[in-house]
């Protein structure tokens, strides 16, 4: 995994003029433009676009690309979830094609769909049914997922009034993902069972290099924390200011006694030359015979 994510990386780097500018503004408006028809004329005026795999055999060939402009289940809702949803979607493409490059997120996109129609044609054959997919809604919320591993600290406004921040929503996106993966496996629906899974294959692979590099982070962090040394020295630590509290300074000067509270315009400093730790003010930090037991 690590190599593959290595080679898209790699990929990007070396063909810089290739993908789509702008990919997700041209993915928006065609979402827009199929809703307002089917609005209008109705959904048989728009469903010679969407995956339908017996009209694929039967040389509708342009349906492998057209059901990404298919609002999918976005338009169950009214019209202003719908504009919500594709001016967040519009934003945070924007966002990871400025971060990213454009052929990194042409990559990352086109990715996901490749995957998508994959499952479909994958479980159409295994199955024998006329399988049906509208748009590409799971491509969109693994899009959320980078962006949220990029900017996890970045705020929304739910319900334009409670800020939160993104990586808090990323894991209600996960629990979306596991809940619609549970349910089509109880309604024995393969296909909306696998296509969460591929669109978070698609987030991992181009991923993979941070999570394994977090988690690396994270273990590391925690066996330093737990280790023998640093409990050690978070002991040291409280009787140090334990000590420090009962005899009201800091820090004594090894040669003429003043303190830190007596003499707060003193600057105190540890002698590296000398054996253990012993501190010094500034008169004599240059100038005292060094400890040396």
């Amino acid at each position: 995994m690590r190599k593959l994510s290595a080679a898209v990386d790699r990929f990007a780097y070396n063909h810089p003029r290739f993908g789509i500018p702008n990919l997700m503004k041209f993915i928006v408006i065609g979402n827009v433009l199929v809703y307002l028809l089917s609005l209008f004329a109705g959904y048989g005026a728009v469903s010679f676009l969407n995956f339908q795999w017996a009209a694929i055999t039967h040389g509708e060939l342009w349906r492998l690309i057209t059901f990404i402009f298919m609002p999918g289940y976005y338009s169950t809702g009214d019209v202003l979830w719908l504009a919500l949803f594709l001016y967040f979607y519009y934003m945070i493409g924007t966002v990871l094609e400025r971060e990213w490059g454009t052929a990194k997120f042409t990559l990352y996109y086109f990715s996901g769909v490749v995957l998508t129609l994959v499952v479909g044609i994958v479980t159409a054959l295994v199955s024998g049914h006329n399988v049906l997919i509208e748009g590409t809604s799971y491509v969109n919320l693994s899009m959320f997922f980078a962006f949220a591993m990029l900017y996890p600290e970045t705020q929304f406004l739910v319900f334009f009034i409670i800020p939160v921040k993104v990586k808090w929503l990323a894991w209600i996106d996960a629990a979306f993902f596991a809940l619609s993966v549970v349910t089509s496996l109880f309604r024995l629906d393969i296909l909306n069972a696998l296509l969460p899974v591929v669109a978070l294959l698609n987030f991992f692979v181009f991923f993979w290099t941070n999570i394994t590099d977090e988690i690396a982070y994270r273990r590391g962090r925690t066996h330093h924390q737990s280790s023998h040394q640093t409990i050690q020295f978070k002991s040291a630590v409280r009787q140090q200011r334990k000590k420090e509290a009962e005899r009201g300074y800091r820090h004594k000067c090894a040669v003429c006694g003043r303190t830190d509270a007596d003499h707060p315009e003193l600057e105190f400093r540890y002698c590296s030359r000398c054996a253990g730790y012993h501190c010094f003010c500034q008169d004599h930090i240059f100038n005292h015979e060094h400890f040396t037991e």
